[in-house]
């Protein structure tokens, strides 16, 4: 049993548990599972499956069933009916692009732990007035990357950051080297190619690469 899934999960929980959390995009349900466990044993626990495709839910249904050392989530979560939909299924965490206080009282009544998506100084300011001091930095490349990131370190020295869009294997190191970022989120654990092809040994090994990126 997940000791997770027995207590309310945290924001904190969710950047402190890796130092990424994967970025998620199925098309296949079958291939959920599999990947699943591939992720965990290479290490990551922390999977955010993005609702893009028509079977994202029955996807994070079959983690959430199928593979209790996971905790997975939703990204893409944009609607007060994703946060609905990504919890019936399972969801224990939710990351959304942006910020709305309606998808923050939605998670809030649902039961989800939500990463809310910020790229200026007013998003943060309006996530910070809903108690939110964990926020997801997108896109983090093309909203000033680093540099942006230690821009920010100063009038929000209280908020911890996961930036997430254009964030690779080879640029993590960079971002996690910053001191208010907690973690990264990216796709490069989970490559199209690999989830195509079945090759849960390169996702595996690719996981445990990324398990062994060091915060500062």
């Amino acid at each position: 049993m997940n000791p997770m899934k027995s207590a309310s999960l945290t924001a904190l929980q969710v950047l402190q548990d890796a130092p990424v959390i994967p970025v998620i995009v199925l098309t296949d349900v079958s291939h959920a599972v599999p990947m699943a466990r591939a992720l965990v044993a290479g290490g990551i626990r922390m999977l955010e499956v993005t609702l893009r495709t028509p079977q994202a839910l029955a996807c994070i249904e079959a983690i959430a069933k199928e593979v209790p050392e996971a905790v997975v989530g939703a990204g893409t979560v944009r609607s007060v009916a994703d946060a609905k939909a990504a919890a019936k299924a399972g969801a224990l965490f939710a990351v959304s692009p942006g910020f709305t206080p309606a998808v923050s009282q939605a998670c809030r009544d649902e039961g989800l732990c939500l990463l809310p998506g910020v790229a200026t100084g007013s998003e943060i300011m309006m996530a910070l007035e809903e108690g939110y001091t964990e926020l997801k930095f997108f896109p983090a490349m093309q909203a000033g990357g680093p540099a942006m990131l230690k821009a920010w370190g100063g009038p929000f020295f209280d908020v911890r950051f996961c930036p997430t869009g254009g964030v690779t294997a080879q640029n993590a190191a960079e971002f996690l080297n910053l001191s208010n970022v907690a973690c990264v989120g990216g796709s490069w654990p989970v490559p199209a190619d690999a989830l195509a092809q079945g090759d849960w040994t390169r996702i595996e090994k690719l996981a445990r690469e990324a398990r062994q990126l060091k915060l500062r």
